[in-house]
């Protein structure tokens, strides 16, 4: 959100990314349950504002930053209302992708036929819904970009996209046509490439940005820049 906010020419979106290892307990430190008391990421410190204002939960920072600088939520009501709409939609189906799918079909040390076989349908039972949705238009809320498509697409459009649990051709992810597309489309766009690798610590070399603290970090910080 914050790539696309500078993208769209919003310089006072300019940010600073801190890597929080989860692995190594960061999000326990108190300085980091003082931004988010439910010790999760991604949480936000606005320090444009006196005091400091702390966002958590992703949805809530994606509505707090659009409707702090005006940009991809529609302003009229009707526009608006189906962007929440998705923005919530995704809130409550992304567990049973993330933590329901993902966990027991690739992470679960013990697989369990019930519970692959219960998120699976369930994670085609939303991409169902989502490829119904966007056969209506290019985006989740309509022909406009908006922070519905921003929170959806890490997580629905990598995983028809195959970047997420290997799990494309198990899901049949090339059958949701419409998710593909948009899901391609999105990949495409430049503050898209540069927000992914931001705090990123797997993958390509490349594709690792540790931390963000300046534009010029894409050129001269990812972990190829920084191991030759």
């Amino acid at each position: 959100m914050l790539e696309e906010l500078l993208a769209a020419g919003v310089t006072e979106a300019e940010y600073d990314a801190w890597l929080i290892r989860i692995g190594e307990g960061d999000q326990f430190s108190s300085g980091f349950v003082e931004v988010n008391p439910n010790s999760k990421i991604p949480a936000l410190s606005d320090h444009s504002t006196t005091p400091p204002t702390r966002v958590f939960e992703s949805g809530n920072i994606l509505l707090y930053l659009a409707e702090k600088f005006g940009h991809f939520l529609p302003k009229d009501p009707a526009g608006r209302t189906e962007t929440l709409n998705w923005l919530f939609w995704l809130q409550g189906s992304a567990p049973f992708l993330g933590g329901g799918f993902g966990h027991f079909y690739n992470y679960a040390p013990v697989k369990i036929e019930y519970a692959i076989d219960r998120f699976t349908m369930e994670a085609k039972r939303q991409l169902d819904v989502l490829d119904k949705q966007l056969a209506r238009g290019r985006y989740v809320a309509g022909e406009e970009y908006t922070i519905a498509d921003i929170a959806i697409w890490p997580w629905y459009g990598n995983v028809v996209l195959g970047n997420v649990y290997g799990a494309a051709e198990f899901l049949d992810a090339g059958s949701y046509k419409n998710v593909l597309r948009w899901a391609q489309d999105i990949a495409s766009r430049p503050g898209v490439k540069r927000g992914r690798i931001v705090n990123r610590t797997n993958g390509p070399l490349n594709e690792q940005l540790h931390e963000r603290h300046a534009a010029s970090d894409f050129d001269t910080n990812t972990e190829d820049k920084r191991q030759q």
